[in-house]
Order: structure tokens, then C-alpha cells, then sequence
């Protein structure tokens, strides 16, 4: 050891007094020996590496060195004395810097002033160190080299890890291209992957492409998709935001080139894939060696085949979010903006906008001019909304805006549609109805809120006096009442605790029973009814699950048949109610035809009703279908008469047997005018020649009313209530048979 290299130990005052020491590689010095970091400071005045000084921070004893680093981990090297406040001190600060803080890329030099007090080879094999020595071998020059040698790997390490952050980067912007942001994420990986690889500051790299990353826009234009720093919220923006010349004009240059730009303070790569091209600005500072511009230009040829891959996927991102002919966001990404707009607890409204009658426009002038209406209707909200709001193409003729109230709402919405719109050269008058939702910065989801408006706007177009609805919690509340009725209607039908129950009809003269209407019924598991039919029917037609209802009691009611032929042994008839959906089924006749040949019907015993609205909902088809079914040998009944609004003439082309007059009706015969209804439709079934069957029948007044006015059949509680067949059997026994 040559004396010019020991370490010695300079007093802070005089001629030897140390001299301030410039910013550099962070050093961190852990020892409890105050001329140990003395002597350190004084030995490492002089050191230079990547012409980078030190920069040493003291902590004399481990519990200081754990405070310290608490507050900052961005040390290279520390230098650690093994004994301070207790034999093993050192060694149980590795393990805290290593496990409890994670900082896997450090440097530990350990110094110790005892050899022999550790094996080193245990040390090296326990503890994740990367040198260990005594305090009397570390020569200035030896010092020297051991933490040049730390620097060095602590560098080749970071710039590794630079690395592998920006290639898992990329390798996540790769799995999550679906994402709308997938570009971008790819992006930022090009950033730091290019940080890493020229050790240069992310914020001195910009990216741009030809073409906007999230829509069509100027497709020849250049946009920013991807910087950090100060050009951080271009990210989008057209490349003419960015305020610095001399990044547009290099980049201008290279896409004009189309080749890579190496310029003594700046380098531009050239990505093309396809049709697809972009340039990535960085600046440099100084020229690039050699080396480095063929690694960049490996890098480049890399990366633009994941950029082609990748500007398809955001086509097909762009595709997945927008309407096809509007241009506007759709259903899904309106969902996504109203997610976001929830987060950030915006207290905003959203309208939901429906076209009254489009389809029938759409019908009368073809599907070129309602198309073009559609574009018609997103170009007025646009230039009317665009600024304040968010516009998307919700459904069919469904558009969606959310926005200040300010702007969203019903006069506003209504005044943006009081002039025509054009569509292919028609100016065409529009009406809309509006369905509305406040978000007061409640943490919903975008879905919820989007149901919302829906319920609101499907309320305002069962509204026959209102355009628009805003929606209140029990709109919903209501809703949801009505789905679990539903899923319940579903499970328990299903589960087979529905009924059909019967009422007979009875002749009133003679009091003998003629027949019976079969009823669904939804008895509850402790008595009583689940839900009345006047509720759940509507909702089972409503949902759809009113045709596999209807089959059913179709086939149950005709079960029957034989047991009530031997106690009804003159005229018979089972009458079932049929609704639309059934009706209008496909198949609907010869179904009934193959439950009648099943069961052994004759012909004239089954007896389908149908209302009064769904006989002159679609007069034609019905007409078809009822004469096929008497043809079959099953008579019609037309039910509820009198509430609906048939006419004379079509109630003529009906192929009908029967009349049944609605309960209103016989329940307002002792207030005089119900009687005056029935008096007219028994006349009017009497010179049709057709059976009218009085329903409701509650008084022997109303009974010897309508047996003056000469009706045959009557049913309702003055006979009977509804019951299930076991009783009905019962009943019929004990009534008289002639």
C-alpha cells in the first residue's frame, strides 16, 4: 500500500477545510464513525465518473439511514458499515434496503472496521450485497475503483430495467389493444423504451402520425399520439399545437422524406406499416454515435410492424364506438362517457331523443331518405350541441346527449327541431319525444344512468298529454316491480304453481249450466294470489311468456273435456281466452286443431275469446285466422264488447258466434245507463244471429234485467266464482242438469 494512497482524516477547519461538493451520482454513507465520513467526503472530492460527481448524503447510525430512506430511494451506492448500534446493524440494514423497501438496483458496498467479525463468504452467500471490505484496504484508489465498479453496474442495471419497463410496456399495450387508449399505450412504450435505450429524458421524444388516433377527422393531417412533459396534454391534438417549431418542422420533414432524419442535435424516426406512417422526434442534444443509429434504426423496423397491428386494432376500436352512418359515438361509448362522467361527479343531464313515426317515414319514403334524415338529425344536434354536450346515436331513431341543463333540456331539445330537417332533398317536419335524467354527482354507472333516461323517455311515450319525462326513483322502483313480477310469473310457471280454475255460464232462464270459461290463476304458497290476472296477464304479454301460458291452458282446459261431459250432458262449451301474441303466432291454428284431435273434442265445444281491440287490430289476419278455426269446428266469441272501437261494418266480416258484454256494463244496469249499453248490444247480437253471454252477473236484478232483454248465458259471482275442477265438479253435481 503506497502512503499516497491511504485515507486520512482532515480536520473542517484551516487549510485543509473541504470544498463544497456539485450534485452528482447520489451516494449514500451508513457509518457511526464521524472520521469515516470525513475522511470519505475529503477522498471523493476528486471523483469523476461519465464526467458526473457525487453527491453524498450522511447517516451515522441505521436507524438515521431508515429515516432517510423513507423519504427518497434514488441512491446508486451505498457505502455500509457493518457494527453500529449493534453487532449486526449493517447486515440487518441490507435486508431492510432489499426486502422491506425493494430497491433491487442500489449498490451496497459493505465496510467494516472489524475484520473477521463476519466470514465474507457467508456474507456474500446470506446477504444481497455487491462488495465487502475493510476499512483499511479502501485506499482512495481502491474507493475509487469500487464504486466506479458499483456506478457501472448500477447504470447497466437501470438502463436494463429501463428496458424491460418500456418492453412491458408495449407487451401491455398489446394485450389491451381493444381498448380505445391502445394507441396511446403504445405510445408511451415507444417513449420510454426510446428513454431507456439512449438514456435520454421522456420528455424530449415526441410521436406523431398521419391521420387523427380517434376518428376520421383530417386523414392527411399530423397528430400527437404520444409525448410526456410539457407536450403531455397534446396527446391527440393536431402536431400544429405543438409550441415548438423545430419538433413541427422535423417531423414534417421526415414524413415529407419518408425516411429517418439524424440532425447533430436531434434524431427522426420513420415508422410505416401499409398505408399506416408516424415519425418519432427525439432530441438529443449531440450527434448519435454510430451504434446508436443503427440500434435506432433496428428499433424503428421493429416497432412499425406492431404499428400497423396496432392502427388496425384502432380502426377496429374506432368501428366498435361510432355509428357506421352518423359518424357519431354509439350506445357503447355513450355508455363509457357517462361512466366517466360519474367518476368525476359532473352534475350534468342526459336526454334520451326518440323520432315519433319514423318507421312509418322511413316505411312511406324508403330507406335511402330515412337514412339521410338520420344524418340530418346528428349534423343539427351537432352544430347545435356539439359545444357544450356529447352527442351519440343511442338506437334506430334513438339519439342521446348529456350536457349542462343549460343546454339539455325540454325547450332547448324541442326549439333545436322546430325547422325541418333535410334528408335527401325533403325538408321534413320532425316531432320528438324526450325522456331525461339529472346527474347530481351520485356514483352510478354509466348503464344505470343511461336505463334511467330510457325509463323516463319510454314513460313520456305512453304519455298521450306529454312529450318528455323526467325521471324520478319510482319510475324505477316501478320498473323493477314490474321484472320481478315477471322473473317471478317466469320461475313459478315453470315450477308448475300456476292454475287454471273455472266459472261456469250459466242459461238464465232455467239456471243450467252451459259450459265454463277456463282462468289462469296465481294462487300464493300461503293463500291468496301472488298477483290478480288484471296484473300479471298484461306483464306475461308484455314479456312474451303469455304464449307458452295460453298454450297450456288451452291444452288444460280441453283436458277437461270428459269429466265435464258427464255431468253437462246437453249443450257444452269451454271457452279460453286468446291473446294477441298467440294469435298472431305463427302455427296458431293448426296447434288448436291438434289439441282438439288430442283430447277429443267435438266440434262446437271449444269456444276461443278474443277482445274487442285484438279483433280490430289487424282486421285482415284475423279474419283468416277466426275462419279457419270455425272451419276447424271451434266457435268465436268477441269478449269485453262494447269497450273497444269496432265498427259496424268490420264487426260484419268477422266470422264471430258470440257477443260477451263487458261487466261495465251489467255492473251500471241499476244507474239506468249500463242497462241502455246492454239493451243495444243484445239487440244488435240478436239480428246478427249470434249467442250473447252477459259477464259480471253479481244481482238477481241485473239477471232478470237481461233476461228481459232476452240474453241466454250469463256468468259471474250470483252463480259462481272462479274454482278449481275438483269444486266445479262438486258444483255441478249439486246444480240441476235439464
Amino acid at each position: 500500500m503506497q502512503d499516497d494512497d491511504l485515507i486520512t482524516v482532515l480536520d473542517d477547519e484551516g487549510e485543509g477545510a473541504l470544498a463544497p461538493v456539485e450534485t452528482g451520482w447520489p451516494v449514500l454513507i451508513v457509518d457511526d464513525d464521524e472520521e469515516v465520513h470525513l475522511a470519505t467526503r475529503y477522498a471523493m472530492q476528486t471523483f469523476r465518473y461519465l464526467d458526473r460527481a457525487v453527491a453524498l448524503t450522511h447517516a451515522h447510525s441505521a436507524a438515521e439511514a431508515r429515516a432517510i430512506l423513507a423519504s427518497r430511494q434514488d441512491f446508486a451506492v451505498v457505502l455500509l458499515d457493518v457494527v453500529m448500534e449493534t453487532q449486526d446493524a449493517g447486515l440487518q440494514m441490507v435486508r431492510h434496503i432489499r426486502d422491506d423497501l425493494g430497491m433491487s438496483e442500489v449498490r451496497i458496498i459493505l465496510r467494516t472496521g472489524q475484520p473477521g467479525y463476519a466470514m465474507e463468504l457467508e456474507v456474500f452467500t446470506s446477504y444481497d450485497i455487491n462488495d465487502y471490505r475493510t476499512k483499511s484496504e479502501l485506499t482512495q484508489t481502491r474507493l475509487f475503483t469500487a464504486v466506479i465498479s458499483a456506478l457501472r453496474s448500477y447504470q447497466q442495471i437501470r438502463t436494463i430495467a429501463e428496458n424491460r419497463r418500456g418492453l412491458e410496456k408495449i407487451v401491455h399495450a398489446a394485450s389491451d389493444l381493444m381498448e380505445l387508449r391502445a394507441l396511446g399505450s403504445f405510445a408511451e412504450g415507444v417513449l420510454i423504451q426510446l428513454a431507456g435505450l439512449l438514456r435520454l429524458p421522456v420528455d424530449g421524444i415526441v410521436c406523431a402520425q398521419r391521420g387523427a388516433p380517434t376518428g376520421p377527422a383530417d386523414p392527411q393531417g399530423l397528430y400527437v399520439i404520444g409525448a410526456a412533459g410539457r407536450h403531455a396534454d397534446l396527446v391527440a391534438s393536431p402536431l400544429s399545437r405543438v409550441d415548438a417549431p423545430g419538433v413541427v418542422s422535423a417531423i414534417e420533414q421526415c414524413m415529407q422524406a419518408r425516411q429517418h432524419l439524424f440532425a447533430p442535435a436531434l434524431t427522426v424516426l420513420y415508422i410505416r406499416s401499409g398505408e399506416s406512417e408516424g415519425a418519432v422526434y427525439l432530441q438529443t442534444d449531440s450527434p448519435l454515435a454510430a451504434t446508436d443509429q443503427q440500434l435506432l434504426e433496428v428499433f424503428a423496423a421493429n416497432i412499425s410492424s406492431c404499428y400497423g397491428n396496432v392502427r388496425l386494432v384502432e380502426r377496429l376500436n374506432y368501428v366498435a364506438y361510432h355509428d357506421g352512418l352518423t359518424g357519431l359515438p354509439n350506445r357503447s361509448c355513450f355508455i363509457r362517457d357517462l361512466d366517466a362522467v360519474a367518476r368525476a361527479g359532473e352534475q350534468v343531464v342526459i336526454a334520451l331523443l326518440d323520432l315519433r313515426h319514423f318507421a312509418d317515414l322511413n316505411d312511406g319514403l324508403g330507406h335511402d331518405v330515412g337514412n339521410a334524415l338520420l344524418k340530418g338529425v346528428a349534423a343539427r344536434l351537432l352544430e347545435r350541441l356539439g359545444g357544450a354536450c356529447r352527442v351519440a346515436r343511442i338506437g334506430a331513431d334513438v339519439f342521446g346527449v348529456v350536457g349542462p341543463e343549460a343546454a339539455v333540456n325540454p325547450e332547448s331539445l324541442f326549439e333545436v327541431f322546430a325547422q325541418p330537417v333535410d334528408a335527401a332533398g325533403n325538408h321534413l317536419p320532425l316531432s320528438i319525444t324526450l325522456g331525461f335524467c339529472r346527474v347530481l354527482g351520485e356514483e352510478r354507472s354509466g348503464l344505470a344512468l343511461l336505463k334511467s333516461a330510457n325509463i323516463a323517455l319510454n314513460r313520456a311515450k305512453r304519455s298521450l298529454s306529454e312529450s318528455y319525462q323526467y325521471f324520478v326513483p319510482e319510475m324505477e322502483d316501478r320498473s323493477r316491480w314490474r321484472l320481478e313480477i315477471i322473473n317471478r310469473l317466469r320461475t313459478d310457471f315453470r315450477e308448475g304453481l300456476l292454475e287454471v280454475w273455472f266459472q261456469p255460464k250459466v242459461q238464465l232462464r232455467g239456471g243450467v249450466c252451459v259450459g265454463v270459461e277456463a282462468l289462469l290463476r296465481w294462487p300464493g304458497p300461503e293463500g291468496g294470489f301472488v298477483q290478480p290476472p288484471d296484473v300479471f296477464i298484461p306483464l306475461a304479454e308484455y314479456s312474451g311468456v303469455i304464449v307458452d301460458l295460453g298454450r297450456w291452458v288451452l291444452d288444460s282446459a280441453a283436458a277437461i273435456y270428459p269429466a265435464l261431459r258427464q255431468s253437462i250432458p246437453g249443450e257444452l262449451s269451454i271457452a279460453v281466452n286468446i291473446s294477441m301474441p298467440q294469435f298472431l303466432g305463427g302455427g296458431f291454428v293448426d296447434e288448436v286443431r291438434e289439441v282438439m284431435v288430442r283430447h277429443g273434442l267435438p266440434r262446437g265445444v271449444l269456444e276461443l275469446e278474443v277482445t274487442e281491440s285484438v279483433a280490430m287490430e289487424e282486421p285482415k289476419a284475423v279474419i283468416g285466422s277466426l275462419a279457419a278455426l270455425r272451419d276447424a269446428g271451434v266457435r268465436v266469441a268477441i269478449d269485453d264488447f262494447g269497450t273497444g272501437y269496432s265498427s259496424l261494418a268490420h264487426l260484419r266480416e268477422l266470422p264471430i258466434d258470440c257477443l260477451k258484454i263487458d261487466r261495465a256494463f251489467i255492473k251500471d244496469i241499476a244507474g239506468g245507463e249500463g242497462g241502455m249499453f246492454a239493451e243495444t248490444i243484445v239487440a244488435l247480437g240478436s239480428k246478427l244471429g249470434l249467442t250473447i253471454v252477459a259477464e259480471g252477473m253479481e244481482t238477481e236484478e241485473q239477471a232478470g234485467f237481461l233476461r228481459g232483454l232476452g240474453c241466454g248465458v250469463a256468468q259471474g259471482y250470483l252463480y259462481a266464482r272462479p274454482m278449481r275442477l275438483p269444486d266445479l265438479l262438486a258444483w255441478l253435481a249439486s246444480r240441476p242438469r235439464h
